[in-house]
Order: structure tokens, then C-alpha cells, then sequence
């Protein structure tokens, strides 16, 4: 270790008392031949203090040590209070984002009082979801860059933009087509534009939040679960607020239709001032001892070793008084008479600390940058992503498209006569969409909850830093070397995650199968054997998959990561709705030309229904088995290959399993 500055030439008071030197000791510029002994007086005011009773040097050592413990215990409480402030606004953001599937409340009512056509009704939610989930990855990596306070913010100025520009051209009237003066259909489709935008943005920043302040811990199924069982339920608040608050008053004071353009005013304004608050709110813990802990992780397990970063010059030196070795400490070698003065050197010594702070900020955020990049491209190039994307949309796209079709699936249960009648279909009613979607949203909601607490209590323990590398020692070795036996006071029932997405998955293959035999044509009233396992599958896979991520490919880049694979729902969901829509046309065309049976059950037609008027032929609507019967079929061999695909990814070639990664 090089000997430091303070021992290399004479020591002044000044170079002392900012250094700390030993006070009794009489440096060559404080004494002088022929004078007086320097006395206490003239001494450093450190020095007297020291002097001034015999215990304060050891009083002094336990203070600081009293002091410096207070200070890490007020450190630690104020991680704990911004991280829990965090999470809960991040349930607040979550409870607040899913105004979408409040689009049902006011639909109707764009034909009633606008004019809109089915078509263009469609039009408009159909804008709204491929804009809220086709830029999902773009918005998950500004959450990992900026952290989730920024798109917070931007989903609360999208938010309250969409919803004030949809609530005027609402208030205009019915456009020029329909024969009104009202603003254009366009615009309405514009103004739906940037509330998709902001709802995945707003949900993301809510979810990131989540994983990356508690990912690491016991309950990160749990903290993952919450938010996205949240973003569920916000819906069917709002939609009860719209219809039981903001409403139309009937001319005898009666509750009539939800008043569309306050409602969107309510919605602007809350939607801004949540996202608002969740740009003070929302922040990460603790990330830089994150990605330094990643960094960490990829350097010892070798997939560093050509990596450029590592390669250049650091930017920061130790020395954290650069500037006042530079100038001296308070001496000079050429002029005595040329001494700094006690200011001059604090202030040079706070130039160093500011200049070192600010390197240390661009070190820092260089780091975190590579970092993320290089996390993108692992997780890209990984096979096993590949695998999970895959039975991710070959399971999501067909619960999308059964809680899309609920309606039409519903009508084709019963026949003709009851569809286009009273509703009655002998003594039992027929059962409604809207029951079936509360059915949907529980089940869902309950799943996401039960499985996150199940997951935290039951699956494998993961390590603090699981192994990614693939030319990692340790990854090498896990193959060859059993885990030490869990002492027995200590053992557990362990179930991995990947058994519950399995388990799930099947389940609701299950019910798509009975569907499709036709058991349940004429039964209406039983449809919640399908509806109830549908929903509770598809708000598992919701739940487990984001956590898998996060488990598998770490937290730091986990906004880019699980925006990349959320995505493949969307286009699940565009596929399997075109699937059910031309199988049902196909269905409903070939009309009396198929009066035969399907899979045992026997099919009706609209066309061939005995007792239906020649009026309803336009209807263009199908009943019977036929109907529904081949998607649901292709719908469960799908989830069947999904899970061919996880079990693939798990215990595969190459899998999770070998690499040592307990998920």
C-alpha cells in the first residue's frame, strides 16, 4: 500500500486539521529555535478537546460508533418505508389501469346516441387493444431504463388526453354519416389511440415496480400477483362507479344510462393525477447493488471475458482528493509564501467529492446500460424463451378469444326459437354473457392471488443469484453433483411453478373439451363448468409466467423481458378470434345443407330451425355443436402443445433444470 500524502512531507495545522493528524506531535513548521514551547492554546481545536478530560477519546470512539449506527438503522427504515409507499401505489396504478374492459358499459350507447355501426363499434376497441399491447416491449424497456416513475407519468398524460378528446367528440353528436353534426368516427378511433398506449404503459410501470422491490424476496409470487389480480378488477369498480354514480337521470328521476361523457371526464382525471403520483412515487430500491450484483453474476460465471465494457479504462480514481493533491496541502514546493488558504482547500476538496460523484453517476449509468443490453440479447438468443413465448400464446390467445366470443359462444346453447324469443327455454332461463364474464373475472382474479401465495410457499427455493451463464463452473458441475440432503426439521413439500403452469393449462383444456363434445348443448345453464376453469387457467398462466421470467432471466431488465412475451397474447388473441369467427360463419352458411350430427351431438342451424321466421334468416346466426365444436377442439390440442413446449423448456435439452435454475 503506498504510503499517503500526509507522511511523505511536513504536516501544517491546516493539512492536520482537515486530515486528522495525530494533535500532540510537533510538525517542523510548528516549532521554531529560540522561542517559546508551543502551548495548548496554540494547538488544534481537536487537540484541546482531546486534552480537556481523559475520557474523551474513548467517549468519542463510542459515539461515532453509537452515531454511525443510528444513521445505517434510519438508512434501512427509509429503504423500507419508499419500497412499501412504492408497492402500494403500484396496487393504486394497477386498480386504476384497466378501463378497457369497462368498454362494455358504454358500447351500446356509441350506436344509441352516435350512430356507430357494429363494425365501427368494433373499430374502436379493436384500435384500442393492438395499441395498448403491440408497443408493451417499447414501454418495458423505458420502465428498465428510467425506472417506472417516468412511464407513470406518461401514462397519466395519455391517459387524460384519450379520455378528454373521447368525452368532447362524444359530447358533439352523432357525425356527418350518421346523419348528425357531431365530430368525424375518425376521431374517436384517434382518441382511443393513446389510452391503449397508456394502459400498458400504466400496468407495466405497476408490475416492474413490484418485481424488482420484491422479486428477490420469499413472496415475490405474491407482490407479482397482486398487481396483475389488481389490473383485473379495476374494470368492474369503474364500470359500477359509471353505472351507480355518474348516470343519466330519467325525466322521473329514475337511474337510466351511464352519462358517457362524465364518465370519461371522471376517468381523465383520475387516470391523470394516479399516474401523476406515481411519478413521485414509484421507485426501485436499492438498483444499483442490483445490477451490480448482475454484473457480478456474469462475470463470475465467464461470459465476460470479451465483453468491450470490461475492457476500457475506468473512469473514477481512488484518490478522493485529486484536486487538493494537485494544488497541496497547504505548502508549496517552490514558494512557502504561496499557502492556501483553510476555505481555498475546502472548497477544493468538495470540487474533488462533486467531480467524483458525477463520474461516479456516469460509471454507474454506463454499467446499468450495458448491462441491460447484454441481458436483451441473452434473453433473445435464449431457446428456452422461445419455448415459454410459444405456450404462452398458444394458451392466452384462446382465453382471449372465449372471454371476446362469450356472447355468440352462448346463443349457439340454445336453440332458435329461445335465442331470438323470450329467453325462456322450458322453466330455466338463459344464462347471460355478462354472468359468464363475472365468472371469468373472479375466477381469474382468485387464481392470480391463490397460485402467487402457493408458489411462495410451495416452489423450490431459489438461490439469491441464480446461475444464467451457460459456461459457468457451477452450471457445469449441477448435473454431476447431488444437492446436500435437507436435514428433516428443515424439509418441506416442494412443488415447482412449472408443475402448477402445467397443471392449470391442462385444466383448462379440459373444459374447452367438454365444450366441444356438445355435452353441454341445451344446457345452458351449466356453462360455468367451462367458464369458471377457463378463467382460473388463463389468470394462472397471467400470474406464473411473469414470475418464471423473473426467477429465470433475473429482475434487472424484467420490464423489457415480460413486455416481450406479453405480446405474443395479443397475437394469440387476433388468431383464435378469426379462427372461432370463420368456423362460426362457415357453420352458419352451410345451414340446412348440414343437418347431421356432430361429434355424437346433433347440430342446428338458424337456417333449419323448424318455426323460425323467414325475417331471421338475415340474422346470419348459428346454433348448435357445429358452431363452436372444431375451434374448441383445436383450442385444447393447442394447450396441449403448450405444455409439451414448457415441459420442453423445463427438462429439456439444455432446460432450466439442467442449468440449475430452480423455477
Amino acid at each position: 500500500m503506498p504510503p499517503s500524502r500526509s507522511t511523505s512531507r511536513p504536516s501544517t495545522r491546516r493539512s492536520r486539521s482537515i486530515h486528522d493528524a495525530a494533535a500532540p506531535a510537533i510538525g517542523k513548521l510548528d516549532y521554531h529555535p529560540g522561542g517559546r514551547p508551543l502551548h495548548a492554546d496554540h494547538a488544534p481545536s481537536r487537540s484541546r478537546s482531546r486534552q480537556s478530560s481523559p475520557h474523551s477519546i474513548a467517549g468519542s470512539f463510542f459515539s461515532d460508533i453509537a452515531a454511525g449506527i443510528a444513521r445505517t438503522q434510519r438508512l434501512r427504515i427509509n429503504k423500507q418505508v419508499r419500497r412499501y409507499v412504492a408497492f402500494a401505489w403500484a396496487i393504486v396504478n394497477a386498480l386504476c389501469a384497466g378501463t378497457m374492459t369497462a368498454y362494455s358499459l358504454y358500447a351500446p350507447l356509441f350506436q344509441k346516441r352516435l350512430g356507430y355501426t357494429q363494425l365501427q363499434v368494433n373499430g374502436v376497441s379493436i384500435a384500442a387493444e393492438l395499441a395498448m399491447y403491440l408497443p408493451v416491449p417499447l414501454f418495458g424497456l423505458l420502465c428498465d431504463r428510467t425506472g417506472p416513475g417516468i412511464p407513470s407519468l406518461l401514462a397519466g398524460l395519455l391517459f387524460g388526453f384519450g379520455y378528454l378528446l373521447a368525452a368532447f367528440t362524444y359530447k358533439s353528436g352523432a357525425p356527418a354519416s350518421a346523419g348528425g353534426d357531431g365530430w368525424p368516427y375518425w376521431v374517436m378511433v384517434v382518441a382511443f389511440v393513446p389510452i391503449g398506449w397508456a394502459t400498458s404503459c400504466m400496468y407495466l410501470s405497476a408490475v416492474t415496480t413490484c418485481a424488482k422491490n420484491f422479486g428477490r424476496g420469499r413472496y415475490k409470487g405474491l407482490a407479482l400477483a397482486l398487481p396483475i389480480a389488481s389490473f383485473g378488477l379495476s374494470g368492474m369498480w369503474e364500470s359500477q362507479v359509471g353505472s351507480n354514480l355518474l348516470y343519466e337521470r330519467l325525466p322521473g328521476g329514475g337511474k337510466g344510462d351511464v352519462d358517457v361523457y362524465r364518465f370519461f371526464v371522471f376517468l381523465a382525471c383520475l387516470l391523470l393525477g394516479t399516474g401523476t403520483v406515481g411519478f413521485f412515487a414509484l421507485r426501485i430500491v436499492d438498483e444499483e447493488e442490483m445490477i451490480d450484483d448482475a454484473v457480478d453474476e456474469l462475470e463470475a460465471s465467464g461470459m465476460l471475458e470479451d465483453s468491450a465494457f470490461f475492457q476500457r479504462q475506468p473512469l473514477i480514481t481512488t484518490n478522493s482528493h485529486s484536486a487538493v493533491d494537485q494544488h497541496g496541502y497547504g505548502t508549496s514546493a517552490t514558494d512557502g509564501d504561496d499557502d492556501l488558504s483553510s476555505s481555498e482547500i475546502d472548497d477544493l476538496d468538495a470540487s474533488a467529492d462533486e467531480h467524483k460523484t458525477r463520474l461516479a453517476s456516469q460509471e454507474q449509468s454506463r454499467k446499468k446500460a450495458w448491462l441491460l443490453n447484454e441481458e436483451t440479447r441473452r434473453f433473445l438468443a435464449d431457446h428456452t424463451m422461445w419455448w415459454l413465448a410459444a405456450g404462452f400464446f398458444l394458451v392466452t390467445g384462446p382465453g382471449e378469444a372465449f372471454v371476446n366470443n362469450l356472447g355468440t359462444i352462448i346463443g349457439t346453447l340454445y336453440p332458435p326459437t329461445t335465442a331470438a324469443g323470450d329467453g325462456e327455454s322450458g322453466t330455466t332461463p338463459m344464462t347471460t354473457a355478462a354472468t359468464h364474464v363475472s365468472i371469468v373475472a373472479i375466477t381469474s382474479t382468485l387464481a392470480r392471488l391463490l397460485i402467487g401465495t402457493l408458489t411462495d410457499l410451495l416452489a423450490p427455493t431459489t438461490p439469491p443469484h441464480p446461475p444464467r451463464g451457460r459456461s459457468s463452473l457451477a452450471n457445469s458441475t449441477t448435473s454431476l453433483s447431488e444437492p446436500p440432503p435437507i436435514p428433516k426439521a428443515s424439509r418441506r413439500p416442494e412443488v415447482s411453478r412449472v408443475t402448477f403452469l402445467l397443471t392449470l393449462s391442462l385444466f383448462t383444456s379440459l373444459a374447452q373439451a367438454l365444450l366441444a363434445s356438445g355435452l353441454l348443448q341445451g344446457h345452458g345453464n351449466l356453462f360455468w363448468l367451462v367458464s369458471a376453469p377457463i378463467g382460473a387457467g388463463y389468470g394462472a398462466v397471467f400470474s406464473l409466467t411473469p414470475i418464471i421470467i423473473s426467477v429465470v432471466w433475473g429482475l434487472e431488465n424484467f420490464g423489457t423481458n415480460w413486455g416481450i412475451v406479453a405480446t405474443a397474447s395479443a397475437l394469440g388473441a387476433t388468431l383464435w378470434g378469426l379462427i372461432y369467427s370463420g368456423v362460426y360463419q362457415w357453420a352458419a352458411d352451410r345451414g340446412p345443407r348440414s343437418p347431421g350430427s356432430v361429434f355424437g351431438v346433433r347440430s342446428h342451424s338458424t337456417l333449419a330451425a323448424a318455426g323460425v321466421a323467414q325475417e331471421h334468416k338475415a340474422d346470419v346466426l348459428c346454433y348448435g355443436v357445429l358452431c363452436y365444436a372444431p375451434t374448441f377442439w383445436a383450442m385444447a390440442v393447442s394447450v396441449w402443445i403448450a405444455c409439451g413446449f414448457w415441459l420442453w423448456a423445463w427438462r429439456g435439452k439444455d432446460g432450466w433444470r439442467q442449468r440449475g435454475i430452480t423455477v
